[in-house]
C-alpha cells in the first residue's frame, strides 16, 4: 500500500464543565464530546524519506509547521517505533480553524490512524490513543469519536450512549478563539461552573432529544463572547429559528442548534448572517478510512 485516504470528524462539545486549575498549568475539565459528519479529508503517501505536509486551499492556517498537530503526531509516532515513517500528508481542510471544532485534532488523529495501516504497525486503538495524549487533550476522543465522557484535560474517555437522531446546523463567526487566551480569562473572571455534564449524560442515557436540547452547557462560552461577540448573537439566532437547544462548542467560536427537523435546519442555516454555516448530523466514529 502506497496511499491512503481517511476522513477526520469534527466534534462539538454537549456539555463543557471547567473544574479547576491544575498543578501543570493545564485545566481540569468533564466534557461531553460527539462527532459530527463535518470532516477534513487526509490523504497520506509512502515516500523514499521524510516529512511533506501540504494544504488545500492553501492558504489555510494550520499554525508554524514545527507545531502542526499532524507533524506533532508523525514524530510521536516515529519516536514509539523506531521507525523512520517517511511520508506526504495532503489536508484538505473543510473544518474551519478557531472554531473549537477539533479540526487539529482530528487531522492528528487520522494521521495516527493512517500511518498505522500504511506501514503496518499494528498498533491497537489504545496505544494510538496514548500516543495521541502526547499531541492533544482532543486527540485520543478524535481517535475513537462518537459520544464520550472525557476527564482528566479531556483525554480520560468513557463511552456514553449515542444521542437521538438529530441535525446540527454549526456556525461560525469571522472571528477564531485563542484557547489558552480563552482559559486565562476564565480563571481571571472566577466564573462559576454552570455543571451541564450530568445533566447531559443523564439525557443520553434516557434517549430524550429535549432534554438534550434543554441541557447544553459551556463554561467557555461567557468569556468567549465578551472577545467575539458574534458568538452570543448566533446562539440567539439560531433559537429564534427553531433549535430546540443552542451552545458553544469547546472554547469557540463555532456555535451549533439541535433541530428535529430537516426543513427547519436547512432554512436556519440559509438565514444565519455566518461566513462558516452547515448542515450534520452525529456520526459513531472519529477517523473513517475511504
Amino acid at each position: 500500500m502506497r496511499m491512503l485516504r481517511l476522513r477526520a470528524f469534527a466534534k462539538v462539545n454537549y456539555a463543557l464543565d471547567v473544574h479547576g486549575l491544575r498543578a501543570d498549568g493545564y485545566h481540569e475539565i468533564g466534557t461531553v464530546m460527539q462527532s459530527i459528519s463535518l470532516a477534513d479529508e487526509v490523504e497520506l503517501r509512502r515516500v523514499t524519506e521524510g516529512f511533506g505536509l501540504s494544504r488545500v486551499p492553501e492558504e489555510t492556517d494550520t499554525g508554524p509547521p514545527e507545531r502542526n498537530t499532524v507533524y506533532l503526531a508523525w514524530k510521536q509516532l516515529q519516536k514509539l517505533t523506531g521507525d523512520e515513517l517517511p511520508c506526504e500528508v495532503t489536508l484538505r481542510k473543510k473544518i474551519p480553524t478557531g472554531a473549537g471544532l477539533g479540526g487539529g485534532s482530528a487531522d492528528a488523529a487520522a494521521v495516527l490512524v493512517g500511518l498505522n495501516e500504511l506501514f503496518g504497525l499494528g498498533l491497537r486503538s489504545d496505544e494510538l490513543r496514548g500516543i495521541a495524549a502526547k499531541v492533544g487533550a482532543d486527540v485520543p476522543f478524535c481517535i475513537s469519536g462518537g459520544t464520550a465522557f472525557g476527564e482528566g484535560v479531556g483525554e480520560i474517555l468513557t463511552q456514553l450512549p449515542a444521542p437521538p437522531a438529530h441535525l446540527l446546523v454549526v456556525a461560525k463567526p469571522q472571528g477564531s478563539a485563542d484557547t489558552g487566551k480563552i482559559y486565562r480569562a476564565y480563571d481571571v473572571a472566577r466564573t462559576k461552573s454552570v455543571r451541564s455534564v450530568e445533566p447531559v449524560i443523564s439525557a443520553l442515557t434516557l434517549g430524550s432529544l429535549p432534554e438534550l436540547a434543554a441541557t447544553l452547557g459551556n463554561d467557555l462560552a461567557p468569556v468567549t463572547r465578551s472577545f467575539v461577540p458574534e458568538v452570543a448573537a448566533l446562539g440567539q439566532e439560531l433559537l429564534a429559528s427553531g433549535a430546540l437547544g443552542a451552545s458553544m462548542s469547546g472554547s469557540g467560536t463555532a456555535v451549533y442548534g439541535i433541530f428535529d427537523d430537516e426543513e427547519a435546519a436547512g432554512n436556519s442555516r440559509d438565514t444565519l448572517g455566518s461566513p462558516f454555516t452547515g448542515v450534520y448530523e452525529p456520526v459513531s466514529c472519529g477517523v473513517e478510512i475511504v
